[in-house]
């Protein structure tokens, strides 16, 4: 098989790894920013406040999380905003006829192609595709990197497609590539010396580039680990990941299949398919801090006076820490893309 069928097989057929019941997937073998808990989704909803300022608040207004897997992010958000809705609700100021607060216009959407998690909130809905029409904040976490790609060889003058025994991971050289993947290369993709293989990102342009088209106005954002042109993988990034661990990324269901994500080209489509609108691209360390999220420890006083308070806040900053560590989940893209809006990108995280 090409590796993209033997990947789209390997994860989302009838029996794939995101599919099928049973282990919790994918909290049981992986973690991701969105399963972090409070601190990743109180910078998401900073953020959500601030397109619902400049949509005008409208009702409702939409989050739709593009990869859901448990529901953590939107499970969160729903907790936040149910519990402490004051410093999260977005402020009328002057106005006349304030609007109504965020928690009561927020509509929150998950999509997976998992079934609905058991215990979300129930004002959650639970989509396999994503929305159309969507007002407000898309947010795609560590998705991009699952979508199925194919890998390429030179092979002397030549590109060809690798095959893959999806039982054992063992490859070998097939046709050669199509028009549409050479072209893809030939853009995004260093020359390759006789031997080496590439991975092709085109499918991940396509699939980013229709979930920016899903929003009529807002602003999509897409969370996750990759490379730009300049530093591309010489020896590919194709892994699996079981219980935690790295294993071979053999497709043949067993194991989550993921590689990085060719940010640059991704972020080209998105702003293609926003009409050429701007886009933002920078590390997820800048971008929450931006956004408030800092791994600063409570001080000490707190702990002789409020010793539950100082605890809360103690785990609080430990998962900011994690979130914003430069050489793991701090590491990662955000790449931030207005759709329908009049706004300087850069001053949505400012």
């Amino acid at each position: 098989m090409t590796w993209r069928d033997a990947i789209s097989t390997a994860l989302y057929g009838s029996e794939g790894f995101y599919v099928t019941g049973g282990t919790p997937v994918p909290a049981a073998h992986f973690s991701t920013s969105a399963q972090t808990g409070t601190p990743f989704a109180r910078a998401v909803l900073r953020l959500l406040c601030r397109v619902d300022r400049l949509l005008g608040h409208p009702d409702p207004v939409d989050l739709v999380d593009v990869g859901a897997g448990g529901g953590e992010l939107l499970g969160a958000v729903h907790r936040l905003l149910a519990d402490t809705p004051g410093p999260l609700a977005d402020t009328p100021g002057a106005s006349a006829d304030p609007p109504r607060p965020l928690a009561d216009r927020i509509r929150l959407t998950g999509v997976d192609p998992a079934p609905r998690p058991a215990g979300l909130p129930e004002p959650v809905e639970w989509r396999a595709a994503p929305p159309t029409g969507t007002t407000g904040l898309l947010v795609a976490t560590e998705w991009l990197d699952n979508v199925p790609l194919d890998l390429a060889v030179r092979d002397g003058d030549r590109l060809r497609c690798l095959l893959v025994d999806p039982a054992t991971g063992r490859q070998r050289p097939g046709g050669e590539l199509g028009a549409a993947d050479s072209a893809w290369l030939a853009r995004w993709w260093p020359p390759l010396p006789d031997g080496a293989q590439a991975e092709i990102g085109r499918p991940r342009d396509e699939a980013w580039a229709a979930a920016v088209r899903t929003l009529r106005r807002g602003v999509a954002v897409a969370v996750d680990y990759g490379h730009r042109y300049a530093d591309r993988p010489v020896a590919g990034t194709l892994t699996g990941f079981r219980a935690g661990r790295t294993v071979a990324p053999v497709p043949d269901g067993s194991c989550d299949l993921t590689a990085h994500v060719a940010i640059d080209a991704v972020a080209a489509a998105g702003s293609a398919a926003a009409s050429g609108a701007g886009h933002l691209l920078c590390r997820q360390r800048d971008a929450l801090h931006r956004l408030g999220v800092h791994g600063r420890r409570p001080p000490l006083a707190l702990a002789g006076t409020d010793l539950r308070g100082f605890l809360a806040a103690l785990a609080a900053a430990g998962a900011a820490a994690e979130l914003t560590d430069p050489d793991g989940l701090g590491g990662h893209w955000w790449l931030v893309q207005p759709v329908g809006l009049a706004v300087d990108v850069d001053s949505l995280l400012a």
